[in-house]
């Protein structure tokens, strides 16, 4: 994609979401919050959307909470759009299409998701080419997330060219789109790494039996690799779905683990910094290792440096970390899906909530893998 107009940017960053606040009688549910205040969250019923030029009017069908969601709903996370007072949350989105622009690409009746980051208003070098994923300066806008309302309401509107279309076999799974992108982010990058010289991966360890990790390890089974997962439970769902794409479950440590089975690519999807340092100081010549999982700071974990910094240098290792995903990615995403079985997809969804009880997503415990909110 080639440098635009800044001015099509500043546009578009600015562009709301929802109608103006003086818009009697008409109004939709959503699933609102304070960023960075704790107790916020809330059903509530907010303006209903306008439709702008270029933009579609979508009919929300489900929204996907993820880690991200409950860091905000705590007050640790997220910032506000300019000039609001609350932010409708959720970033995981699938919705139908209600109206499009003239001359659109869509048609009422799409089966719909939008893409979460948008690039920002300068842009850098990497928002201006589609990289959004990628900015270098940081002033990206987020839906659900930063600065610009989420797809977490009973109807919502997008950009067309933030919008990717899936196949209407995927309405019961298609809100699994978003978390999706980040693996085939991972993926992605991973392959471009594997063109510095000659690789020829044949196993793969992922860490972690979350939508994530099981997501990673979906694309890896379709990649033809040996694909490996751990978890630190036995039995149950999480080790179902890992057998049924023909992987191998393990409990043990990933030192113990990557010992065994030598692996040359390493998806670490905790997010626990001692599972994370365990992955890089896996020593395989040439192994790749990509991290997803977002740690919490200031935990204190014991770590030879020399003996690290020595097997990656020696061992032409890589440790990278992938996070967000660009249209490209969704576009992955979305083939990733249609290509899977969807009665094992089906299975990552271990709740459904309808939108008044949303709240009752973001309580602590259970052994869900993926809790979603029927909007429709």
């Amino acid at each position: 994609m080639g440098l635009l107009p800044r001015v099509s940017w500043m546009w578009f960053v600015q562009t709301s979401t929802v109608g103006p606040p003086g818009r009697k009688g008409v109004e939709m549910r959503a699933l609102t919050v304070v960023p960075l205040q704790k107790q916020s969250l809330r059903v509530e019923d907010v303006p209903d959307p306008i439709a702008g030029p270029g933009e579609l009017l979508v009919d929300g069908i489900a929204l996907g909470i993820c880690g991200t969601d409950r860091d905000i709903a705590r007050g640790d996370y997220g910032w506000l759009p300019p000039g609001k007072s609350r932010m409708v949350l959720g970033h995981e989105s699938l919705g139908r299409v209600k109206t499009v622009p003239e001359g659109s690409a869509f048609a009422p009746g799409d089966l719909v998701v939008g893409i979460v980051r948008r690039p920002d208003p300068v842009p850098c070098g990497a928002c201006a080419r589609g990289q959004w994923d990628m900015c270098r300066n940081g002033r990206y806008v987020e839906r659900g997330i930063k600065e610009i309302d989420g797809y977490g309401s009973t109807s919502w509107v997008v950009r067309e060219d933030f919008a990717v279309r899936l196949d209407p076999a995927l309405e019961q799974v298609g809100v699994l789109l978003e978390p999706t992108t980040v693996v085939a982010k991972a993926w992605d990058q991973i392959e471009k790494i594997n063109g510095r010289a000659w690789f020829d991966p044949r196993t793969v360890l992922v860490t972690g039996a979350g939508p994530i990790g099981l997501l990673a390890a979906l694309l890896g089974q379709q990649r033809g690799l040996d694909v490996h997962v751990l978890d630190r439970v036995s039995g149950g769902t999480k080790q179902e779905l890992v057998e049924a794409l023909g992987a191998t479950f393990h409990t043990r440590t990933a030192a113990a683990v990557a010992d065994e089975i030598r692996p040359d690519i390493v998806i670490e999807a905790t997010g626990s910094p001692a599972v994370a340092l365990q992955a890089m100081e896996i020593d395989n010549p040439g192994v790749i290792v990509c991290l997803t999982g977002v740690s919490t700071p200031g935990v204190d974990t014991d770590v030879d440096v020399g003996e690290l910094n020595r097997n990656i240098v020696l061992d032409n290792a890589l440790v990278f970390g992938s996070v967000n995903a660009n249209r490209d990615h969704y576009e992955q995403g979305a083939q990733a899906l249609a290509t899977a079985d969807e009665s094992w997809l089906a299975r990552l969804i271990t709740r459904r909530l309808p939108l008044e009880r949303a709240l009752e997503a973001f309580e602590a415990g259970g052994s869900d893998i993926k809790v979603v909110i029927d909007l429709a």
